[in-house]
């Protein structure tokens, strides 16, 4: 465990491939590609990951603190666990992975492009995700109290936690399927014509 920063992560640190309780302060992996890591229980304050592709990487149970995902692309990562303050999502695109029991609250994910992620049980509760894209996501047991839904393209994802009365959904894109789920959450007694 060790308090590490850019220079560090310059020297050599960047090379491993498995970091376990070490916080990362003012780490700059801007424009950085990065696969087949694994961070463990670690803190990343006022990180900067502007423009980084990342691969199957995982970060079990980190902290991030007033960090920067500017335009970050994730593919197949995991964030299980992890919680997000203060953090800055726009143009985020993240494509597969397990987001699952991730803490984002109050987050601002309305530029970001979420797809097939699975994020069970996620606290998502008061994220403003206006005209993001949230397709494809299993929010099985996801807190969304509060969030704000509004035009999120939503097709595709798992919306059985979705309260429609303590969420924003005005103008959300949906299938057919979902809207059945949606008038069910409504207390909608449903039926065939």
């Amino acid at each position: 465990m060790a308090t590490l920063r850019t220079e560090d992560w310059d020297a050599g640190v960047g090379s491993r491939s498995t970091h376990a309780g070490d916080t990362f302060v003012d780490l700059d992996l801007c424009e950085t590609t990065l696969e087949g890591v694994e961070f463990d229980r670690c803190t990343f304050r006022n990180a900067r990951f502007n423009c980084a592709e990342m691969t199957d990487v995982a970060f079990l149970n980190c902290t991030f603190v007033a960090c920067n995902f500017f335009d970050a692309t994730l593919t197949s990562c995991k964030m299980v666990g992890s919680s997000f303050e203060r953090c800055s999502f726009d143009l985020l695109t993240a494509d597969g992975g397990d987001w699952s029991f991730t803490t984002l609250r109050a987050a601002d994910l309305s530029s970001a492009t979420l797809t097939g992620l699975r994020l069970r049980e996620a606290d998502l509760s008061g994220a403003r995700c206006q005209g993001a894209t949230l397709t494809g996501a299993d929010l099985s047991g996801a807190q969304l109290h509060q969030a704000d839904l509004t035009r999120c393209d939503l097709r595709g994802s798992d919306l059985t936690a979705l309260d429609p009365a303590a969420t924003a959904v005005r103008q959300a894109i949906i299938t057919p399927d979902q809207a059945v789920v949606v008038a069910m959450a409504l207390g909608m007694d449903v039926r065939p014509a």
